[in-house]
């Protein structure tokens, strides 16, 4: 019989497909697999050629890109030197996490698939390509891909002889024991700051740098419906460099408030010492490394355990086995059943209930869940990129970054808040123990290298001005001029971020600036009316001067119509055909002549 054992590999960014990845390793462990579950740059590359069953998990990022935690797995597998047949003797599937307002959907999973069937791997069914743009988000293509799947594997790998699936209404064990320590004086270990501890190594995920807050001052009117803050970090001794188009990632806390009615709700002791020992050797989560050895109770809670997260359907999946009341317990599984889902996004999805909330809601459950079971229900706070808004060469020790602060009504009473936007927007930069966990990565977009000239068109409306702000200072520190800025907000004298910025540049004629300012008039005038009413110069700049163009900004319906506004712009001044002006953009694509930054 063919050895049962199988690896389900996941690119993650924001952890949603490592979430799927851990789901499918459950159903495999429950089908009697050897299980293991594992980020694609943790995993050894050279095992691949060894394994008979290999499941791929992964998201699409920014414009098509691949998660961080895969890119080298990546890049060795889009060698040209790998023979065809070297995957002769694995068998694959993959299935893809995307968002179709983006151009390129799943094109990571697209890419991947193919990639795989040229080394000769064997697929056991198409691609899923899960869209989170779907009334049910991603549930409704991986419940009948995932299917479908174990139909499949399990003719190839039947279950051994008396043995049965076990059934999903057995709880499983805990991935962590949870020690209890003495009380005692001692404090938590404090978090590696690069700067003060002479550490020389870039800080990363694993070893963020502690950023002190310079200033953070609100940019739009107070009588404005968006706080729009731009927040400075001090850099000093952290070994941090970076280039414009670069993302800081910031890694929150939550609330004192929300951790204290977490702590009060379970009837924990804050001050409690523990010790976290992971009880499966090939658990998918290592113990996450913001977390010391020993910590508090309201460390863990703090730093880690992600209580303002909407819950997914595993957690209610969970949260059945420890439900008293029958009628409770099926309206659980109800939730975490795909044809409850519709229930589910009523319930938690449309008004954002929070995990902390469906506890309240549910109070005398949470008694009955012990302790280690919070870090299989809870899912650990993931980090916050923000594209970087200022320049090394104009502030070199300083990050600064374009912040809107989250707030918004639901059906609750209690306003919903972005966990990262607000917990920035409350620190106040006077308070000396005020320090932010920072690590930059590359972005999405790449502009023109040091010293070069190239002409650039930036379309970037409200926060999007964010990267667009650090080239300019970049290039000012160089007189470079040939910068076209378009520029989007509803009022001039309310949201017009950045403003007084753009004048001495405008004055030194390093920059052309084009305002559009939605809500100032009767006819809403937006960026794709002013490129249209611009459109011999954009031209030129593009046809002629081989300018770059850029736009950054909500991905909602700005970058499309942006887009459609270009190839108008193309088709008509360049007298071109529909076909012509797709093939002139395309070339600008792949040239990196036209790029896109976008987020949801």
């Amino acid at each position: 019989m063919a050895e049962r054992r199988v690896v389900v590999l996941y690119g993650s960014q924001t952890g949603t497909a490592q979430d799927v990845a851990e789901r499918v390793g459950r159903e495999a462990k429950r089908r009697h697999f050897k299980t293991r579950v594992l980020s694609l740059d943790s995993y050894a590359i050279g095992e691949l050629v060894n394994e008979p069953l290999v499941i791929f998990v992964c998201a699409t990022t920014g414009q098509g890109d691949e998660p961080d935690n895969m890119k080298k797995f990546w890049r060795f597998l889009l060698r040209r030197n790998l023979p065809n047949d070297s995957l002769s003797e694995l068998q694959f599937a993959v299935v893809g996490l995307g968002d179709s307002s983006y151009q390129k959907f799943n094109f990571i999973a697209k890419k991947l698939y193919r990639r795989l069937l040229q080394l000769g791997g064997q697929s056991i069914q198409p691609v899923g390509l899960a869209d989170d743009q779907h009334d049910l988000g991603a549930d409704a293509v991986i419940d009948p891909w995932l299917a479908t799947l174990w139909e499949k594997v399990l003719s190839t790998y039947p279950l051994p002889l008396g043995l049965d699936i076990i059934n999903s209404n057995i709880c499983p064990p805990s991935r962590y024991e949870v020690q209890l320590l003495e009380l005692d004086k001692g404090l938590d270990n404090p978090p590696t700051d690069h700067g003060i501890n002479g550490i020389e190594t870039p800080p990363s995920q694993s070893a963020p740098f502690q950023a002190r807050l310079i200033s953070n001052q609100r940019l739009t009117s107070t009588d404005h419906f968006q706080d729009v803050r731009l927040v400075k970090l001090d850099t000093s001794r952290s070994q941090i460099s970076y280039i414009p188009g670069d993302v800081v990632m910031i890694q929150p806390h939550n609330s004192t408030e929300s951790v204290n009615e977490f702590i009060s709700h379970f009837s924990l002791n804050a001050d409690q010492k523990i010790i976290l020992r992971q009880t499966d050797p090939d658990a998918p989560l290592p113990l996450p490394c913001l977390v010391p050895q020993p910590c508090t109770i309201r460390h863990l809670v703090t730093h880690l355990l992600d209580i303002n997260s909407v819950p997914r359907r595993y957690f209610f999946e969970l949260l059945s086995h420890f439900a008293e009341d029958e009628l409770q317990r099926e309206k659980f599984q109800e939730f975490a059943s795909a044809e409850g889902q519709q229930d589910l996004f009523s319930y938690c999805n449309r008004p954002r209930r929070t995990t902390l909330e469906v506890f309240q809601d549910f109070p005398t459950i949470s008694s009955r869940i012990p302790l280690c079971y919070l870090l299989d229900l809870i899912p650990v706070i993931q980090p916050r990129a923000f594209s970087i808004a200022s320049s090394l060469k104009t502030h070199p020790n300083e990050i600064h970054v374009l912040l809107a602060v989250v707030r918004y009504k639901t059906k609750l009473v209690k306003p919903r808040e972005g966990l990262c936007s607000n917990w920035l927007a409350r620190m106040h930069p006077n308070k000396e123990d005020i320090h932010i966990p920072i690590w930059v990565k590359s972005g999405t977009i790449t502009f023109p290298k040091d010293g070069d000239h190239t002409p650039v068109i930036m379309v970037g409306p409200g926060t999007g001005v964010a990267p667009f702000r650090s080239y300019l200072q970049h290039r000012a520190a160089q007189d470079i001029g040939s910068n076209v800025l378009f520029f989007g907000c509803r009022n001039s004298e309310k949201d017009y971020l950045c403003h007084s910025e753009w004048c001495p540049l405008v004055a030194h004629g390093l920059l052309k600036v084009f305002t559009a300012f939605s809500r100032d008039q009767e006819d809403k005038i937006y960026v794709q009316d002013l490129m249209e009413g611009n459109s011999a110069l954009l031209w030129e700049m593009m046809d002629s001067q081989k300018a770059c163009f850029f736009i950054a900004g909500n991905a909602k319906q700005m970058p499309k119509d942006v887009t459609e506004a270009l190839k108008n712009i193309i088709k008509m001044r360049g007298n071109l055909n529909e076909t012509e002006t797709e093939d002139y953009l395309k070339d600008m694509e792949r040239s990196r002549r036209f790029q896109v930054e976008t987020w949801s």
